[in-house]
């Protein structure tokens, strides 16, 4: 049989890893049912990514594949419609090491219901949570994309607002969810945690304002 491209076990371990944070994401209530997919590199080439319609409460090892960075898988298993979401971030970074992407409840109302094309966290002490944030004076803007079906389109469209530095560590697509990413996953579950909890915050004060 010829060798796979990529390790067993960094495989065996990124499934692992996975399917453990997507149970706590899954738990706090940012992935209901079969939403959301959750990635992790495995070399240059590569990458683990959840299968298409796991249920994410009840995800496994084995319902993590293979994917090379086109999207097109080399295990078993079909891959999420939007892992060229994921592959564009990896091809763009070589640093990115894991992407984790949320289809929340505060996530969806605060874009469909205010129609920015961004929203604007300043002056929150979480966002020292992020990575490279080190004062609460800070602001953090993430883009908002409009919701497609084309995700090579939207890839492309993410991959041009990066290379002109208009995202930093995450985006939205309009009344689906929040994507996030970072060198190794406990950081990108940090972050995803992080920013979940202030878009949530930043839904209740608009409430509050009336805004």
């Amino acid at each position: 049989m010829p060798e796979r491209p990529y390790s067993t076990a960094v495989f065996r371990d990124a499934a692992r890893a996975l399917a453990a944070t997507g149970q706590r994401i899954y738990a706090n209530g940012w992935s209901p049912a079969t939403s959301s997919n959750y990635s992790q590199r495995l070399n240059t080439d590569f990458a683990a990514v959840t299968q298409s319609g796991k249920d994410k409460g009840l995800l496994r090892e084995t319902d993590i594949m293979a994917v090379n960075m086109d999207g097109q898988p080399v295990s078993s298993g079909k891959p999420s419609a939007e892992t060229l979401l994921h592959t564009q971030l990896y091809r763009f970074d070589g640093n990115i090491q894991a992407v984790l992407h949320t289809h929340s409840h505060a996530s969806t109302v605060l874009t469909m219901h205010w129609p920015a094309n961004s929203i604007t966290l300043e002056g929150y002490e979480l966002l020292k949570a992020l990575q490279g944030i080190t004062s609460h004076n800070s602001r953090l803007t993430i883009p908002v994309f409009e919701n497609t079906q084309d995700i090579a389109a939207l890839a492309t469209k993410v991959d041009h607002q990066m290379r002109t530095g208009h995202i930093s560590h995450a985006y939205l697509i309009r009344g689906h969810g929040l994507y996030t990413w970072a060198n190794d996953l406990p950081t990108c579950y940090r972050q995803l945690e992080a920013l979940e909890t202030l878009l949530a915050i930043e839904l209740e004060c608009r409430r509050l304002r009336g805004s």
